[in-house]
């Protein structure tokens, strides 16, 4: 088991990565079959080209699960400290297409104590295969201190 980490052992500014994964008409038909989302921009080339896009585009929930934790180097670590997913949020900068390439990071940027455990917002990033960020954002989770705080 790999060394965990605790609200305390956190610092602003530390990065994990995820590694990158290239987006496949399997990822597509997969988040189809789990949403029931058809639209024809994910799906028809014919109607994005008509549209201005030169491929089908990626659903925004789909983009917002390649920045999960769970597929971070970070997941890991925090197996034994981790109490809950709070809060998501996400801005879409620019197009992503079937076949482009992801690149996830999570940035810890803000840190808050309480008694027994600590709230950790992490912003998050997705560039492309063109170092374009296509996505920013935040998750916040709570987890547990090593020991409780007076």
């Amino acid at each position: 088991m790999a060394e965990q980490l605790h609200f305390e052992d956190f610092r602003v500014g530390t990065v994990y990565e995820s590694p990158p994964r290239t987006l496949s008409e399997e990822d597509f038909l997969a988040f189809q079959a789990l949403t029931g989302d058809d639209h024809p921009i994910h799906y028809d080339r014919d109607y994005c080209r008509r549209h201005g896009h030169p491929e089908r585009l990626a659903h925004g929930l789909l983009l917002m699960a390649h920045t999960a934790l769970g597929a971070s180097s970070l997941a890991p670590r925090v197996h034994a400290s981790m109490v809950a997913f709070l809060e998501q949020s996400a801005r879409f900068l620019k197009p992503v297409y079937l076949g482009d390439t992801l690149h996830p990071r999570l940035i810890v940027a803000e840190l808050k104590p309480q008694r027994s455990t600590g709230v950790v917002t992490l912003r998050v990033e997705l560039t492309n295969q063109r170092g374009e960020t296509v996505l920013e954002g935040r998750h916040v989770y709570l987890l547990r201190r090593r020991s409780a705080q007076p």
